[in-house]
């Protein structure tokens, strides 16, 4: 389905029946980042309030002995310029099993988020990274994302 994938794996769009692959991988995501923390829960809150027909999900299968399992997703969703109040395609998550990355899955995956984009009619995509997580900001900063704004926070 995608010939940027590596050799062995393949492309498939998720269903809504591949929901807690997606939830699975948003707590994987953030247990790396913040490893102390245990409860993630209202990670499955945003994706029941979110994942729909309108936020497409990606799976990167790979074959296992004689079965096909996930080892990485894409979820895009929609954004809104706050200056212009167009709407842009934007990259919700994208995750990659440790032992599947630096195999240009992730790039891959980025390729497909800005294809849908293009066939939509998007003229930018958007994605939020968190400071800490070094990888993935130059995952991005390689696929020429370029900051747009900070989003700052302070603890009360």
């Amino acid at each position: 389905m995608d010939d940027s994938l590596p050799t062995g794996y393949r492309l498939k769009k998720g269903t809504k029946s591949d929901r807690d692959f997606l939830v699975k991988y948003m707590e994987l995501t953030y247990q790396e980042l913040y490893p102390a923390q245990r409860d993630f829960c209202h990670l499955r809150t945003t994706v029941n309030q979110y994942f729909g027909d309108r936020t497409p999900l990606w799976l990167v299968e790979t074959a296992r002995e004689i079965q096909w399992s996930t080892v990485a997703c894409l979820w895009m969703g929609n954004a809104v310029d706050q200056r212009s109040g167009n709407y842009y395609a934007h990259i919700f998550l994208i995750f990659v099993e440790p032992e599947h990355r630096h195999y240009g899955i992730g790039k891959a995956l980025i390729q497909t988020a800005e294809n849908w984009a293009r066939a939509r009619g998007d003229r930018q995509i958007g994605i939020q990274v968190l400071v800490a997580n070094h990888q993935a900001l130059n995952l991005y900063q390689n696929a020429g994302f370029k900051t747009q704004s900070l989003s700052l926070i302070k603890p009360l």
